[in-house]
């Protein structure tokens, strides 16, 4: 169920929703003062999620300059790959390393924490 954001309209509190009795009807209610006001309608908020654009860790041209290390592929099993790292977590946490597989045919991308 979506929650609507109404608001008392005696003492200006944010409602907050419970079931009204012993059926499946809903009612807001003022935790403050003795305002409650049943719910007779179907209440639906629909909301399109907007995905956030991901940036790719390796971009096209960086590949050329992006320094290599040894390092297993999970999926080929090539035992190069291109790195880098960055801090994503707190100051106080290690560094994140990325892995790109050298391998021309596979190129998956990896993490290790």
């Amino acid at each position: 169920m979506s929650m609507a954001m109404e608001f008392c309209p005696s003492c200006g509190v944010l409602l907050e929703i419970e079931a009204a009795g012993g059926g499946r009807k809903m009612r807001f209610f003022c935790p403050t003062c003795p305002y409650i006001c049943p719910i007779n309608v179907k209440m639906v908020r629909k909301e399109s999620l907007v995905k956030k654009e991901v940036e790719p860790i390796f971009g096209a041209d960086e590949m050329k300059y992006a320094p290599k290390t040894s390092a297993t592929c999970p999926r080929c099993h090539h035992g190069e790959a291109y790195f880098r790292q960055m801090q994503i977590r707190s100051a106080d946490e290690p560094m994140t390393s990325f892995y790109k597989c050298c391998n021309d045919s596979c190129r998956f991308d990896w993490r290790d924490d």
